[in-house]
């Protein structure tokens, strides 16, 4: 062996090494404590109890201000910082995920790096310290990792968001529409046009001028994903201008997908039903909701982003060529579709 060989060798040992010790960092212990979950981290391809694999209501009280941390939850969501294994299927692509520092963001850019690809996130300043985390666990797979913060309330910096990515990435071929603003309100009395405005800026014009700008970079074989929700198909009463924005996210993938079929580009969305993710700390839910969150699912509990992350590396594999025009669900038994 050479020395260059075993150069090589050693930065791997000492990548894998750092990887380590960075899951370890940011996993929540709480989603370790029973048995059943140890052993699934441990051998994932056994089966496990999906009822017990995560943690139930009752969760304790909290609220953050908006845009909440997932650092700062109570228990922390499983964003698959340990238990993700990737197994090189996205290897040489290239992602652009918006709200990539918590939530199914996170867990896509988590499972994107572990899959092979190198990974760009959008997320608010004030997020820094979440984005952090996923910026060390992509490069802890020895992938680029692009921290681009920004509002995407803006079409200028929507603009600068492609091209910063596009430039650190050196190129760009996934796409994933993820990052949304979700606030209860009681009555559509109580929603200001100010807050309706924010709304629909974050959940409707972003994805419109994100696509946009990107379209120009995206080739054949290339996918965008849009995150809509349960809440396209059966809204909640107290959640009336988020629910619009997501039927229009459904219709979006479905509209698009027609358009960019022709092209080679596939477009696709993923509808969650109820995940544990700072939207629900940061004013997005009441907090008798919050304290029984994902209790009148089917599991009983609330998903995690993690459980999610293998569909958003489903959508964007090239093995999954014929779906098109796809809204992929993950309610725990309950919503559509």
């Amino acid at each position: 062996m050479n020395i260059e060989e075993q150069n090589g060798i050693s930065r791997r040992k000492a990548l894998y090494g750092l990887g380590a010790s960075i899951a370890a960092a940011v996993v929540p212990s709480a989603l370790h404590a029973e048995k059943s979950d140890a052993a699934g981290i441990e051998d994932p391809g056994m089966p496990q109890d999906p009822t017990t694999k995560y943690p139930k209501p009752p969760f304790k009280p909290q609220s953050q201000p908006w845009p909440a941390l997932a650092s700062k939850m109570d228990p922390r969501p499983d964003h698959g910082e340990t238990s993700y294994k990737g197994s090189g299927r996205l290897k040489g692509r290239k992602a652009l995920i918006t709200g990539g520092d918590s939530g199914m963001g996170r867990a896509a850019a988590i499972a994107y790096a572990r899959e092979g690809a190198d990974v760009a996130i959008n997320y608010l300043p004030a997020e820094e310290e979440d984005a952090k985390e996923v910026i060390a666990l992509i490069k802890a797979e020895g992938r680029k990792a692009i921290a681009i913060p920004g509002d995407i309330r803006e079409e200028t910096f929507c603009k600068k968001l492609v091209s910063d990515a596009v430039q650190g990435l050196g190129g760009l071929d996934i796409l994933v529409n993820n990052a949304a603003r979700q606030q209860t309100n009681e009555s559509i009395l109580d929603i200001t046009s100010e807050q309706f405005d924010w709304t629909m800026k974050t959940n409707i014009y972003a994805p419109f001028w994100i696509t946009k700008a990107a379209l120009p970079h995206l080739k054949p074989g290339s996918a965008i994903i849009a995150t809509t929700s349960e809440q396209a198909y059966d809204p909640s009463a107290n959640l009336h201008d988020y629910a619009q924005t997501k039927a229009a996210n459904m219709s979006y993938v479905k509209s698009l997908a027609k358009q960019l079929g022709p092209k080679g580009i596939r477009v696709n969305g993923v509808a969650p039903g109820p995940i544990w993710t700072p939207l629900q700390v940061g004013g997005g839910a009441t907090m008798e909701k919050l304290q029984n969150f994902g209790g009148d699912t089917p599991l009983g509990r609330p998903g995690q982003p993690v459980e999610l992350a293998s569909i958003y590396v489903q959508l964007a594999a090239s093995d999954a060529s014929f779906a098109n025009g796809q809204v992929y669900g993950a309610g725990g038994g309950s919503g559509q579709p």
